[in-house]
């Protein structure tokens, strides 16, 4: 068991997920940062300064925080627009260098001499057919 165990772990597969995961959680934090510090600031600038997370209904001696559950779809939906944008920029560099790449290069012109030969090996062809 424990060798099938070690088997399992060191398959690529494995590995390569790992590094997803911690990439992704560092750059769940980076995309929070840009939409908590700027983003949200932005919006609220021309939006009015609107907070959803005051929103409460008081039920009993219960308070239904509804307010926190918009403000998330909001956040959610301003990340994914962010996350859009930056893998749309992305793509489209990324399709610019593989449309550069694509682009075959103009042939130079010969040179005299190689010109020059080209003419030389015409004419003996025409000289054959005589």
């Amino acid at each position: 068991m424990f060798k099938e165990f070690r088997e399992f772990i060191n398959r690529g597969n494995v590995l390569d997920l790992a590094v997803a995961v911690i990439i992704g959680t560092a750059f769940t934090s980076i995309v929070n940062s840009l939409v908590v510090d700027i983003i949200t600031p932005i919006f609220g600038i021309v939006l009015g300064g609107i907070d959803f997370t005051g929103l409460t209904i008081t039920v009993g001696e219960s308070q239904i925080t509804y307010g926190n559950f918009i403000q998330a779809i909001v956040n959610f939906l301003i990340i994914s627009f962010v996350v859009f944008l930056a893998v749309r920029s992305l793509n489209e560099i990324q399709r610019r260098l593989i449309k550069r790449k694509e682009v075959p290069e103009v042939p130079k012109e010969p040179s005299a001499e190689v010109q020059l030969l080209a003419e030389i090996r015409d004419l003996l062809k025409e000289n054959r057919g005589l």
